[in-house]
């Protein structure tokens, strides 16, 4: 198969365009490298059977062009704006890199006629719904993020081309994706601050936050999974743990795993980090379960890790 996989090199996308590799097929990688790093794939750039282009998504033409000559089969979508806080501020960025490059890819994907795609969704869409368990059929879904919006503005598009297109589109809504080469969110921020300064550590909000965190390699291994396996339409399932950790608890293991004691915490106070922060929720992934995926790791397993990975561990 030849798979076009843009976001390629971000954090999630280098570790897919691994696997694909490893399973034998053709990878064509687009990323402009706003958030992407060519570190990230340098040591995939020697394999035959990878090409990377340096190109924005949002040149509809570029990605026509890029399509076609390339004969691609299968687009995987993980080009987003991946730091829900950098939006706050600026929304015309979930715009441009989240919502936009959905677009693109689906005229592309139009043009060319191709008929298979996977989107990386998020729990983001189904906004603040406390004490509610969380499944694909959760009805009257607000997100309160720009992030969550501009994805579930996505999905609206990918149910449109997929309807009026005859394709087949795999949707994974996953919560905060963590790993080796991350490049932003509460581990990577704990690491960096205690690394200034080991005595004391800031927490945005009052520490209680608390949400499932999901390794990248089960993500990875749930995408390979169901690939193929989608009929026509939108296939939608929850990607998950049923173990979730709390800001605290993380503060714990980043410290406990960088050798560091009596570290005073230092909380900013309130439910949520920063506004359009979604303070806790339940995943059901009952559907998934069914369908033959577990999680390897637990959030807190998943946590320890990833404080490994990137620090040297």
């Amino acid at each position: 198969m030849k798979a076009f996989v843009a976001g390629g090199a971000g954090f999630i996308g280098s570790h897919l365009m691994e696997a694909l590799l490893q399973e034998g097929h053709e990878v064509v990688c687009m990323d402009n490298l706003s958030l992407g790093r060519r570190a990230n794939i340098a040591h995939l750039l020697k394999e035959d059977k990878i090409r990377f282009y340096e190109e924005d998504l949002l040149d509809l033409d570029k990605t026509d062009e890029i399509m076609k000559k390339e004969e691609i089969e299968y687009v995987f979508h993980l080009a987003a704006n991946s730091d829900i806080r950098t939006s706050a501020e600026n929304p015309s960025v979930e715009y441009r890199n989240t919502y936009s490059t959905t677009y693109s890819l689906l005229e592309g994907m139009r043009k060319n006629h191709i008929k298979k795609m996977f989107f990386a969704s998020t729990s983001a869409v189904y906004g603040n719904k406390k004490d509610q368990m969380l499944d694909e059929d959760t009805p009257d879904l607000r997100p309160v993020s720009y992030y969550g919006a501009a994805k579930l503005g996505s999905e609206a598009l990918l149910n449109a081309y997929s309807y009026m297109n005859d394709m087949s589109v795999l949707v994974f809504r996953f919560p905060n994706v963590i790993g080796p080469r991350l490049t932003h969110g509460v581990i990577f921020d704990f690491i960096r601050k205690l690394k200034e300064n080991p005595k004391e550590l800031e927490i945005l909000g009052d520490g209680q936050q608390t949400k499932p965190y999901i390794y990248v390699f089960d993500l990875i291994d749930a995408i390979m999974q169901f690939m193929n396996t989608i009929e026509a339409g939108v296939n939608l399932y929850n990607i998950g743990v049923e173990t979730s950790s709390s800001v605290a608890a993380i503060a714990d293991i980043v410290c406990e795993e960088m050798g560091l004691k009596d570290v005073n915490y230092r909380y900013t106070g309130g439910a949520g980090g920063w506004k359009g922060d979604v303070p806790k929720f339940q995943y059901c992934l009952d559907k998934v379960h069914t369908a033959g995926w577990h999680a390897k790791y637990t959030s807190d397993e998943a946590v320890r890790r990833t404080v490994r990975d990137n620090c040297g561990g």
